[in-house]
């Protein structure tokens, strides 16, 4: 046989294989459409290898289910739900402020999909800068008679990461219970040794979904994106700051670093815990079992309504979606959005377009630099499409803006992990605290007003005008846009 026949039988294999990969793409994996597409697009030009990347980043977790739920149950969760429900659809829901029963539609629907029990008794301070944030936290560290739970999806080994560190090895001496879950995607350039100090002092520390091998992580696209701090199960952090010194606003490529952070306290901890310990459970095999002292008696503390929303590829419902889309359909005046990746579906651009075309003022801040460069022209692409429709967009130009905030009448709000964009929707698992609460959103409306007297605004006009090379990356990236 000569080379040119065995080359022709090689391409042929290579074809068939390749024409197989991409049935399993399209009939077992029965993806979104726009991803379906973009999958194909680089399993037809790029065969087999293609499929070596869809591998590594395309698998669809969403008919596995990697948490074990009986932990809910046995602290009482599930019970709660149910409880909470069935008083909804009486109309026997004993809300203690009258506004924050407008939205029982979108409590029904938070409790129904992800059992997101609202609780009426919180306290929630907003943090804005990381310095704050971070002196905030380390104080209640200090302060922990009983357990420390971390999670949170970069860790650096920097000045902030090892002083943090430093802190916890302290507690875990002291006798205090320390776990740290960090994802190992996110954390990949953590050295091996940086934990030995506090695994040696007592603490326990487990990666999410870690590499089978050195630099090889088949799960690569399906990342723990939380940030979540519990302390005694009386106090819990959520929100966007990860640890290292970027956040603190040290790293000169973003300078100042603009994120919005909440401390909680109440028995919206007592959510927070339970996603902790979901989520340890998954990932260690030292499993955490309930017990009494992990969720104290808490009396009243505050007045702030609350809701701890998770999200994840493994859920057949895309919660915190669908709770901003159910919040972007309740406002009647305005929504005001922050956030780093604005990569939406069409199911969440469209709620916006017809909000903006039923009188809605809808306004966007995003980072004037790229973290991701893909990600950032995507998000002009898609920027584009809402100017047409009559949205303000806000470009912040004092450092970078990272804040996933979304805000509708200055009546509720959403504060966390959640980007806008598809990977937060369906790739990652994050979590979200839904506000309901007319003072502390003022806060919030207040800090984007602020935010907005640091920008500029991208008039349509000006889109229009941007160069052709602007247009092309937009145009590679929007095709992108599925997988990224």
């Amino acid at each position: 046989m000569t080379i040119a026949a065995i080359s022709t039988a090689l391409l042929s294999i290579f074809l068939i294989l390749n024409i197989v990969l991409a049935g399993f793409v399209v009939f077992l994996e029965r993806r979104d459409a726009g991803a379906t597409w973009a999958w194909l697009l680089v399993l037809f030009f790029i065969p087999v290898v293609g499929f070596v990347l869809y591998l590594i980043f395309g698998q669809n977790l969403s008919r596995k289910k990697i948490f074990e739920w009986k932990d809910k149950k046995k602290i009482g969760i599930m019970e709660i739900t149910d409880t909470q429900i069935t008083m909804l659809r009486s109309g026997d829901f004993p809300f203690h402020d009258n506004k924050t029963a407008q939205y029982k539609d979108l409590i029904y629907m938070l409790l129904v999909n992800d059992s997101a029990v609202l609780t009426q008794d919180n306290k929630v301070d907003i943090f804005t800068d990381g310095n704050e944030k971070f002196h905030s936290l380390m104080d209640d560290i200090r302060d922990a008679k009983d357990h420390v739970h971390l999670v949170y999806y970069i860790m650096r080994n920097d000045r902030l990461g090892n002083e943090l560190l430093s802190l916890l090895v302290e507690k875990a001496k002291q006798g205090v219970e320390v776990r740290v879950l960090y994802d190992a995607m996110g954390s990949r350039r953590l050295p091996r040794q940086f934990f030995r100090p506090l695994i040696a002092a007592g603490g326990r520390v487990s990666a999410f979904f870690p590499a089978v091998l050195p630099h090889l992580n088949l799960q690569v696209n399906y990342r723990n994106h939380r940030k979540l701090a519990i302390i005694d199960g009386a106090v819990g952090y959520i929100g966007g700051f990860n640890i290292g010194d970027e956040y603190l606003g040290l790293n000169k490529k973003f300078g100042y670093w603009r994120d919005t952070h909440l401390k909680i306290c109440g028995k919206a901890v007592f959510a927070m815990q339970t996603r902790f310990i979901l989520d340890w459970n998954q990932a260690s095999s030292n499993k955490i079992s309930y017990e009494d002292r992990l969720f104290p008696e808490i009396g009243p503390i505050g007045d702030t309504d609350v809701q701890i929303v998770s999200s994840g590829p493994d859920s057949e419902w895309e919660q915190i979606k669908y709770g901003y889309i159910k919040l972007i359909n309740s406002a009647k005046d305005y929504i005001f959005i922050q956030t780093p990746y604005f990569i939406p579906d069409s199911s969440v651009l469209d709620a916006l377009k017809i909000a903006v075309l039923s009188g809605v003022d809808v306004r966007l801040m995003i980072p004037n630099k790229p973290d991701h460069a893909f990600v950032y022209w995507a998000t002009y692409s898609y920027v584009g499409e809402l100017l047409k429709t009559g949205a303000k967009v806000f470009i912040y130009e004092n450092g970078f803006i990272h804040a996933k905030t979304m805000i509708a009448d200055g009546k509720i709000a959403s504060v966390g992990t959640a980007n806008i964009d598809v990977r937060s929707f369906r790739l990652n698992f994050e979590v979200n605290a839904f506000l309901y609460d007319q003072e502390l959103v003022q806060e919030l409306v207040n800090i984007f007003d602020k935010d907005a007297s640091l920008s500029r605004e991208l008039t349509y006009g000006q889109y229009l005008r941007r160069p052709k090379i602007i247009r092309f990356k937009e145009s590679i990236s929007r095709l992108l846009s599925p997988i990224l």
